[in-house]
């Protein structure tokens, strides 16, 4: 045994002995949480006791003495919260401002997908999000981008293989590979994404899923290369066949994408135990608004969830999942992460405990120490823009160019056929992706319709997957204005109307982060969709993060990229 190996033995035996004498009752507790009324995972039931803490672990449930003791009388007491699947790049803050936003809600541990920005960085930006998130209190868990670009049709920063993520395993907080949205790939038999599925496997972890509505064969084919997750599910048949074949069901409620109101059904005793819990990608405003995990519960019930389903699949569900079997439960051994909140029906989180020790309490976090990161990868993600000064004919097109159709609340669109010009009587835009990664000067054309817009224009480096530059307008020299704007920001969010930015969000770390206080961001945010709106953004969308969307080219049904107007389901530009 070597001597590192040996120190970190005596340390765990150390721990262990702690945790046994006062389980025993010989020693006091850390910390004991008098006369609680807790949520037993196993059993379904609410059980009351004292629940004693030590060196971060959960000792005993009974009847305990402490140093410290909080009285719980009257109140439940559940473990920490796991977002199965988030992209903390969507809350545009740093990871250290989302932990701070999130932790308040009792979310004790996230599973993060850091791959908008290994769109922009590649490998650097999984070993930057890996430095920004060390050692804070939220238990910050990695799972690989296998996708990056999204498809081969997509011009991103930068292409990661089997070959760049492979290194990043043996990292503790790496779980698995994210999202395997290239299941048109999968089932090819593409060589290159069956060998990142391959490394996943044989290194042990988790490969989660990304295939919205397929089925038959082609499921079973997916599902058979070793894809153990789906988040994408927006019906019960599309979820349960997918259930019936193994996989397990991540309920997404996010900002852009909602679909707890039509899955909710899915939290009862028959398929309860194979749902998990996640947001995707939130909004700062609905962080500090609604919550996190914590709305997801709240709402579930209010919809006629069982409450113990609910609660299961935010915690025990998705911990088991992910190989994380020291939490999820309120249990001896267990990680004393501890939420208490007053009731089941208003689900008001009161205070948060990591491993012991108070987080957070009455909405705000604890302070925490912002974790260093190195200096070349902060100096690489705040210059990632190389674009030349855009004009009005860039923006141009002699020939007709497809027309997407945006659907209000959805992120999947429609084909409107084809435009040979704008057309405000129709809500028919001019839209744009340019690419802004390594300056090739591509420029993607097309239409919106759907948007709303009346006059100026919206753009935002915020594209997913790729991040480049996606603009739409009423006319083609607004548009060259607001991308310009967008480039010279280092990133971020313009509205530009009457030849100058009326609103605008600065995201300069990587183009898609501000590293500005979560509040900050959110106030520039909400003033810019409301700029947004005054000039006729339809309001059934959200202006920029439903725009966003419209340049991903692996959900239906059309997309705009950088190459132009893409069908999805044909896999070919219209």
């Amino acid at each position: 045994m070597s001597g590192c190996n040996e120190e970190r033995v005596n340390r765990e035996v150390r721990r262990k002995r702690r945790a046994v004498g006062v389980a025993m009752g010989r020693e006091p507790a850390d910390l004991v949480l008098k006369h609680a009324s807790y949520v037993n995972v196993f059993t379904g039931e609410i059980l009351t006791a004292d629940i004693a803490a030590a060196e971060g672990l959960i000792a005993g449930v009974g009847s305990y003495s402490g140093r410290e003791e909080r009285d719980c009388t009257g109140k439940l007491v559940l473990p920490g919260f796991l977002d199965a699947h988030i992209h903390l790049e969507s809350s545009l803050v740093a990871p250290a401002e989302f932990v701070r936003a999130v932790l308040p809600h009792g979310t004790t541990t996230v599973v993060t997908d850091p791959h908008e920005i290994a769109n922009v960085m590649g490998a650097d930006g999984i070993a930057y999000m890996l430095q920004a998130t060390e050692g804070l209190p939220v238990d910050v868990r990695f799972m690989l981008p296998s996708c990056v670009p999204a498809t081969p049709l997509d011009e991103s920063g930068a292409a990661l293989g089997r070959e760049d993520l492979d290194g990043f395993y043996s990292h503790p907080r790496v779980q698995g590979l994210a999202e395997m949205m290239n299941f048109v790939g999968v089932l090819a038999g593409d060589e290159s994404v069956l060998e990142k599925l391959a490394a996943a496997d044989l290194a042990g972890r988790r490969i989660d899923g990304h295939a919205p509505d397929l089925a038959d064969g082609g499921l079973n084919a997916y599902i058979a290369a070793g894809v153990r997750s789906d988040h994408e599910c927006h019906d019960l048949k599309d979820a349960i066949a997918k259930l019936e074949r193994g996989q397990y069901i991540m309920i997404r409620e996010g900002t852009a994408a909602r679909n707890l109101e039509a899955l909710v059904p899915l939290l009862n005793e028959k398929y309860g135990s194979r749902c998990l819990l996640c947001t995707d990608d939130k909004h700062p405003g609905d962080l500090l608004k609604t919550g996190h995990i914590d709305a997801i519960i709240r709402r579930a019930v209010a919809l006629g969830a069982d409450p113990m389903a609910a609660v299961r699949a935010a915690t025990l569900n998705a911990a088991q999942y992910f190989g994380l079997h020291d939490r999820g439960a309120v249990a001896p051994g267990y990680l004393a992460d501890l939420v208490i909140v007053d009731d089941f029906q208003s689900f008001q989180v009161e205070a948060v405990y990591r491993k012991g020790v108070l987080a957070a309490e009455h909405g705000a976090a604890k302070p925490f120490p912002v974790p260093a990161v190195e200096p070349r990868l902060t100096e690489r993600a705040r210059h990632t823009f190389r674009v030349g000064t855009l004009t009005a004919e860039d923006f141009c097109s002699d020939s007709p160019l497809g027309v997407v159709g945006m659907v209000d609340g959805e992120i999947t669109t429609v084909d409107r056929g084809r435009a040979g010009k704008p057309d405000a009587a129709r809500d028919i835009l001019r839209a744009a992706v340019v690419e802004r990664h390594k300056g090739t000067g591509h420029i993607g054309l097309g239409f919106l319709q759907g948007y709303g817009l009346k006059s100026g224009a919206v753009a935002t480096s915020i594209s997913h997957d790729s991040h480049n530059i996606i603009v739409v307008g009423a006319g083609e020299a607004e548009c060259a204005a607001a991308a310009n704007r967008v480039a010279e920001l280092n990133g971020g969010i313009v509205v530009w109307n009457d030849g100058k930015p009326v609103a605008e969000v600065p995201l300069d770390m990587g183009g898609i982060m501000s590293g500005e206080p979560l509040e900050m961001v959110n106030e520039q945010l909400e003033s810019a969709k409301a700029a947004a709106y005054a000039l006729g953004v339809n309001r059934g969308i959200d202006p920029f993060m439903t725009l966003s969307f419209m340049a991903l080219p692996v959900i239906p049904t059309l997309r705009l990229t950088t190459r132009g107007v893409f069908d999805v389901g044909k896999q070919d530009y219209v």
